[in-house]
């Protein structure tokens, strides 16, 4: 199962990947590319790894604009963030998850993966750590892609007294998203039946 995180970089990143670093669990990191000048770097570890991203700019539904604006958006935050971090880009999270079949051609054009979620704990909708914890732990199975903001102090409080705890004792082992697709690939009716085919 794949940990996930949106918006980085913010006010918790280095304490999350502190906890993880700790606990060895991976993790993705989703880098909000209107965040990238107030970055210190974006390495955020000792191996470089493939990165994601979000959207440059506004955090915006891409839904709602022209075709070749993002192509524009898309293009322009994958060069900063290879600039940045001498890392390729391969994953692209589409801001709330609002994606139709032209963000996902041009996303693919470009070489970048969408990546949606399957498990979503809830923190940006206000709950508690307990709440975000107790949400992520009913979504824990194999193939999973749990959506949490490393932005928030209750998610972090989650993260280290409840999620981590839950993971190692489900047996199930936290991988970086390329980790998981290749180790649990989606079958032809998943990938035919798009959403609802991760339920």
């Amino acid at each position: 199962m794949a940990l996930t995180f949106d918006d980085r970089p913010g006010a918790y990143t280095e304490l999350a990947l502190e906890i993880l670093g700790r606990e060895e669990v991976s993790a993705t990191f989703f880098i909000a590319g209107v965040k990238l000048q107030r970055s210190r770097g974006c390495r955020g570890g000792r191996r470089r790894r493939p990165l994601s991203q979000t959207t440059r700019g506004r955090t915006r539904d891409l839904t709602g604009l022209p075709t070749p604006e993002i192509r524009a958006e898309l293009a322009r935050t994958t060069r900063e963030i290879e600039r940045l971090s001498g890392s390729e880009v391969l994953l692209f999270r589409p801001p709330y998850g609002a994606r139709d079949t032209r963000v996902d051609r041009v996303a693919l054009e470009l070489g970048l993966l969408p990546v949606i979620w399957s498990v979503a704990s809830g923190d940006s909708d206000g709950y508690s750590w307990r709440e975000i914890g107790a949400a992520v732990e009913r979504g824990l199975r194999p193939g999973a892609i749990v959506l949490m903001h490393e932005n928030r102090g209750q998610t972090i409080r989650a993260l280290r007294y409840l999620i981590l705890p839950a993971l190692a004792a489900s047996g199930l082992r936290a991988v970086i998203v390329p980790e998981l697709l290749a180790l649990d690939p989606p079958t032809r009716d998943q990938l035919r039946r798009g959403l609802a085919g991760c339920g």
